[in-house]
């Protein structure tokens, strides 16, 4: 995702990290928007259930989204 694009939560791909993302409010059919990454790429940053959210590139790859 670009800077401010917007997509839809629709799954995870490891089960142990989803319990830890859905308890931090990425459920499935949230909608997610990718606000910025840090200099070096690592962490980024995302809208979801009306806060910010600051992710691990590792974690976030673990996010299935909807476009």
């Amino acid at each position: 995702m670009k800077p401010g694009e917007v997509a839809i939560v629709a799954g995870f791909t490891d089960e142990q990290l989803s319990v830890k993302l859905m308890e931090m409010g990425c459920l499935p059919g949230a909608a997610v928007r990718f606000n910025f990454a840090a200099p070096f790429g690592d962490p980024i940053c995302i809208s979801v259930s009306g806060y910010e959210l600051s992710l691990r590139l590792e974690e976030a790859a673990t996010i299935s989204i909807l476009n």
